[in-house]
């Protein structure tokens, strides 16, 4: 399999004649194969204008083919050069190239002159250009003394170059004694004959050392002329003496020099003439000198200037236009202009043309007795002269030859034989220059033969044009036809396209494109053909393109390029960075299909390109990374117009790293009085680059700038110079003034002193003064050093004081300070409040009265109320003992209070005291009172011992809080049968002193549930419960023992333990899904009796719940292995709502919530519990 690189597309001849291509006999894609006899072709020449390094070996080249091959000759200067006779010159051998040798001996000026090469065989003679050798130079300049330029600022300056002629012409630029390039701008540039212009000088244009360099590239070396220096001077008549007594202000401030419209240093005048030749570049240049700097715009007065070929060079003073032709000639006007002026300058364009080709004659190849015609047309500017040669002699000195005639630029050729073949030169030229072409006439008769190797494979992507080679050589020239399979006709030019070298062109090939093509080529000679073959790939596509990234310096980054090719190439991904190679560096790494960069640098900043490619085709996409971060500090920091409370910034911002600058951050430091500290001074926008600061006196000002984009702060640039504010008074007072005495005898004055920053002078103090407020004494002040306190003592206790704090300094007072209202220091209050009396609400919530105490005795601000109590003794004459104080605190004026939280069936004790600042005054008369009975809580536990056939032993212990004297106890039981379905309830009471009790009659293996609950004079308490089962009678127990002995009986039992663990397991899953099974469904019919309200003379129940056996302990769950039930210890509490240390009340002295002790819950709520029902018990109940 061969790859085919297929050629460019060259259009058809209009000789073509439908579905036969008949190539026409004037045809430069047909070459005639080097076996076949032909005249000499030049194929290789050195230039017209040979200009070479006299230090080098001469190498003047001339190379041709032809069969036979050609012999060669040579003139020199238009006579016979004879290279035998001199012996530095000899020919390559097979070659007409001449190689001189002056390395050795020999100087290059003795071979100028103008040569041309006869290449020549038995069918004709072909020629050469006119080769003109000469050797470079690079000559010096010539020795010259050059004064001081001396010139005062703001004149124009030209410093000459005129550099030395060479060959070629040198490069121009200045530099200095260090080799490095002097900058150039609008002001400062080059001129394109090579002098250095200066629009106006400035003082930084004095020094010593401007020197113009020549470059000889043909020769690789640089002359330069004599340093040149200038002096600038900013004042007429000033010595060194005078200018370094000036400060940098007046220097610089004064005007030393006069502005100006513009002058044109270069070209002079108004108008001037330019000449420039055809595709050439056309340079015109403008110079112009005035103060300000003049800028340069250009315009074509009689049209406009070319868009895409128009270039600005040296700061719009030079216009290039390239590829100049004819219509570019016209009239060019620069403009140089500023704000004092203008000035203009017309050029006049006129180009020119050296000869160009219209037509070039081309070969002929012809057999015998047909026709040709040779045709040469050039133009030009002038118009150029056409003359022929043949065999490289003039065609009016040739011999005859009655097949051919001229016509002007035309030679017509009819009925040739084989002694018509010859050489022909044509040669056009004027005064600018000459064409010379060889084109020969060759007389052949040969059958058709294919040039193209046969079989060639070509591999083309779909919708792409497939070109399908079919060279071919015959004469007469062969007519040629295409087929497509073994069998196809002849292809059609409505879908093909016939070149006339015999290439077809498929214009969009697709798969059905695929497949054998045969051409055939045929004259009066013979046939020939050839096949090819051609297979048509899936083009390569990229099916995932990386996408635009933007990264902070120093992350990381990702592209990615999935390709989709045709399986049968081989494709390879290549990632570039602007269209170059990827950095050698291990930050870069490619996997796959992607391309990641670590660390990512400013550097990285660029446009990434996946390139795939396959044999056959190439794609690319390409994505930029942005490389973005924290802009880098602003710098050159200056302050100028420093006025005393103002002062303008200015700077220069750094790079903004490709996120947009925001904002600006002023800072300032007070190295006076805060060193090294930075504050805050204000905000500017991202455009702005100078700002007004508004200064404080006495501060010794640096700023600080800091640049903000959309990633973060930059760091802060370079402190400004230091800037100090002359003193002022005080423009502020201290703040948070206050006068509150600490002792019953003083008043102690404090206020926030000011910073440093806001003293606005040396000598900071403080003018404190105080009155009291009732009275008419005169203000008292004293002036205290920079402290923050001052201690007033022999005040009378708790009085109002006026007082004020002005801040002054050594150069005055502060504004009048605003005046505060303090008092001096508070004592304990005097009297306690009277008139208490308490109203017992309920047996837990009491409610306190008093009279409010003169407002002097309290000597201080009223705080409140604050009310002592605490339980003496138990009413029940149990637990007798002293319990902790409570205290109660009512803010404000209030006069009665709440007491919430109380034990019932209590003997209390209270008193109330009123609170200022400093502390509480004396209690009033201690009230006692009593609560009244409440109901007790449940019994300390419930526990069931000795059961026997047909009895239960039941013991408890009393309520831990009985709340009253207990009367009595209430015990209610019923049986619960095997399908957990409630018997009768009994009801029985008993005394309250009793702490056991037999119950007897009972039913013989029964199981029974016990409700337990005591009383007082105030009712029920909370109940506890508990369940039991009388023993198995001996009798039936030993016939089940008999009976357990039994095979039938075990398998039977095991068989039911089985199903009831089944329907078990089914239970807890749908108890646990919330759905209900019959025992629950009897349970749902029949409420608990615990729901009902519990009567004395009510003997009924609801049904027993199974639920309420297990539920955990404090909501009534089974008893523990020693059938003992504990009362869970009471959650009883006071809730405090005093505002002191145990609690307060409302505004208005009412009581927030209640009181009441937690009930264990009724039987009802059994059914709402989440604990799974036991296994062990189920079992029980069918015991």
């Amino acid at each position: 399999k061969q790859l085919k690189i297929m050629p460019p597309k060259k259009s058809l001849s209009v000789c073509r004649a439908p579905l036969i291509l008949f190539l026409c006999q004037v045809m430069n894609a047909l070459e005639v194969p080097l076996d076949l006899v032909q005249p000499p072709t030049i194929i290789r020449q050195s230039p017209k204008d040979y200009i070479i390094d006299p230090r080098e070996n001469i190498e003047i080249q001339c190379e041709a083919k032809g069969k036979p091959p050609p012999s060669f000759s040579w003139t020199r200067n238009g006579t016979h050069f004879d290279i035998d006779k001199d012996p530095l010159v000899k020919m390559l051998p097979n070659s007409g190239t001449l190689v001189i040798s002056i390395t050795i001996e020999g100087k290059a000026e003795t071979y100028e002159g103008v040569y041309q090469c006869t290449a020549r065989n038995e069918r004709g003679a072909a020629i050469s250009n006119n080769i003109v050798i000469r050797p470079s130079r690079s000559p010096l300049w010539t020795k010259e003394k050059l004064e001081q330029i001396t010139i005062l600022k703001g004149q124009s300056l030209i410093l000459p170059c005129r550099p030395p002629l060479g060959l070629p012409p040198p490069i121009i630029f200045w530099m200095d004694n260090s080799f490095q390039r002097l900058p150039q701008s609008e002001r400062v540039s080059q001129g394109l004959n090579g002098d250095l212009y200066f629009s106006n000088v400035l003082p930084e244009d004095t020094r010593e050392d401007y020197i113009c360099y020549a470059r000889f590239n043909h020769t690789q070396t640089i002359q330069q002329k004599q340093p040149i220096s200038v002096k600038v001077h900013s004042m007429d008549e000033l010595n060194d003496t005078i200018t370094a007594n000036l400060s940098d202000s007046e220097f610089y401030g004064a005007k030393s020099y006069i502005e100006r419209p513009p002058k044109l240093l270069t070209p002079e005048g108004r108008t001037s003439h330019k000449e420039e030749l055809r595709e050439n570049v056309l340079s015109l240049e403008c110079i112009a000198e005035g103060l300000p700097t003049p800028s340069i715009n250009w315009t074509k007065v009689d049209g406009e200037l070319p868009v895409n070929r128009t270039f600005y060079k040296n700061f719009r003073k030079t216009l290039n236009i390239i590829h100049v032709s004819e219509a570019d000639s016209g009239k060019y006007k620069c403009t140089a202009r500023n704000s004092l002026g203008f000035v203009e300058h017309t050029i006049s364009v006129t180009v020119k043309a050296a000869p160009y080709w219209i037509t070039a004659p081309r070969n002929l190849v012809l057999s015998p007795g047909e026709d040709g015609t040779l045709i040469c047309r050039a133009s030009g500017n002038p118009k150029p002269s056409i003359s022929w040669l043949t065999n490289g002699v003039p065609i009016e000195m040739a011999p005859d030859d009655p097949s051919r005639k001229i016509d002007g630029d035309t030679i017509l050729f009819s009925d040739v034989q084989e002694s018509s073949s010859a050489v022909y030169q044509c040669n056009a030229s004027n005064e600018y220059g000459y064409l010379l072409a060889n084109a020969f006439v060759n007389v052949l008769a040969e059958p058709p033969r294919i040039l193209t190797e046969a079989n060639l494979r070509y591999q083309v992507i779909t919708d792409r044009p497939a070109m399908l080679d079919c060279a071919f050589f015959g004469s007469p020239i062969p007519t040629i036809e295409w087929f497509k399979g073994t069998k196809g006709s002849v292809l059609q030019e409505n879908t093909y396209v016939f070149h006339d070298n015999g290439t077809l062109e498929i214009p969009m090939a697709q798969k059905d494109s695929a497949g054998t093509y045969t051409c055939v080529v045929r004259n009066k000679l013979g046939m020939a053909k050839n096949d090819v073959h051609l297979e048509i790939k899936d083009p390569t596509r990229i099916i995932k393109q990386p996408e635009y990234k933007v990264v902070q310096r120093g992350g990381k980054v990702s592209f990615e390029c999935k390709v989709k090719h045709d399986p049968t190439l081989i494709a390879t991904l290549t990632w570039l960075k602007d269209d170059g190679e990827l950095p050698n560096d291990g930050r870069f790494s490619v996997d796959n299909d992607h391309l990641v960069i670590m660390n990512i640098s400013d550097e990285d900043d660029a446009t990434y390109t996946c390139v795939a490619n396959t044999s056959l085709d190439i794609v690319s996409a390409s994505a930029v990374l942005r490389v973005v971060d924290r802009p880098n500090p602003p710098f050159d920091l200056e302050l100028t117009s420093l006025l005393e409370r103002s002062v303008q910034l200015s700077w220069i911002p750094g790079d903004e790293n490709n996120s947009p600058i925001t904002d600006f951050i002023i800072e300032y430091e007070d190295a006076l009085h805060e060193p090294g500290i930075w504050h805050h001074q204000t905000d500017v926008p991202g455009t702005q680059t100078t700002v007004e600061l508004k200064l404080s006196p006495y501060v010794k000002y640096s700023f600080r700038v800091i640049a903000v984009n959309s990633i973060g702060r930059s760091l802060p640039s370079e402190a400004s110079e230091y800037y100090m504010t002359k003193a002022a008074e005080p423009e502020e007072n201290p703040t948070a003034v206050e006068g509150i005495g600490s002792e019953p005898d003083n008043l102690v004055i404090t206020w926030q002193p000011l910073k440093g920053f806001d003293s606005n002078g040396p000598g900071l103090q403080y003018k404190v003064s105080w009155r009291q407020k009732d009275g008419d004494d005169e203000w008292t002040s004293v002036v205290v050093a920079n402290v923050s306190k001052y201690i007033v003592s022999g005040t009378p206790t708790f009085v109002p004081y006026l007082v004020k704090v002005q801040a002054l300094n050594d150069v005055g007072f502060a504004p009048e300070p605003v005046i505060i209202v303090g008092h001096s220091g508070e004592d304990l209050p005097m009297v306690a409040p009277s008139n208490v009396h308490v109203n017992v609400v309920n047996s837990t919530l009491a409610e306190v009265h008093w009279e409010p105490v003169p407002p002097k005795s309290i000597r201080g601000h009223l705080k409140g109320y604050r009310i002592y109590y605490w339980k003496v003794k138990n009413s029940s004459k149990r637990n007798r003992r002293h319990v902790e104080k409570k205290i109660l605190t009512f803010n404000g004026s209030k006069t009665h209070g709440m007491l919430p939280g109380l034990e019932p069936f209590s003997h209390y004790i209270l008193n109330v005291r009123v609170v200022n600042g400093k502390g509480e005054g004396p209690a009033s008369v201690d009230q006692v009172f009593n609560t009244p009975e409440g109901v007790p809580s449940a019994p300390l536990f419930l526990k069931i011992v000795n059961p026997t056939l047909d009895s239960l032993t039941l013991e408890w212990d009393p309520p831990s809080h009985p709340n009253g004297i207990l009367t009595a106890y209430t015990l209610k039981f019923q049986p619960i049968n095997s399908t957990h379905e409630l018997g009768p309830l009994v009801d029985l009471k008993i005394a309250a002193n009793m702490t056991s009790l037999v119950l007897r009659n009972l039913s013989y293996s029964t199981r029974y549930k016990f409700y337990f609950y005591a009383q007082t004079s105030a009712g029920s308490g909370s109940q506890i419960t508990e369940e039991a089962v009388t023993t198995v009678d001996e009798a039936m127990a030993s016939r089940q023992v008999d009976i357990a002995t039994q095979g039938w009986f075990i398998g039977l039992m095991c068989a039911v333990a089985l199903l009831i663990l089944i329907l078990l397991i089914v239970c807890f899953i749908r108890r646990n899904k919330g759905g209900k099974y019959p025992v629950k469904e009897k349970e749902d019919a029949h409420a608990d009796p615990e729901i009902q309200p519990m009567k004395e003379d009510d003997g009924t129940f609801g049904e027993y719940s199974d639920a309420e056996d297990h539920k955990p302990l404090k909501k009534g769950s089974r008893t523990p292995s020693d059938r003992t039930v504990k009362k869970e210890d009471s959650d009883d509490s006071l809730v405090d709502y005093g505002e002191g240390v145990n609690g307060q009340f409302n505004e208005d002295g009412s009581f927030i919530g209640q009181y009441s002790g937690k009930k264990e819950k009724e039987p009802a709520e059994g059914n709402e519990s989440s604990e799974a029902p036991s296994p062990v018990n189920a079992m029980n109940s069918f015991v």
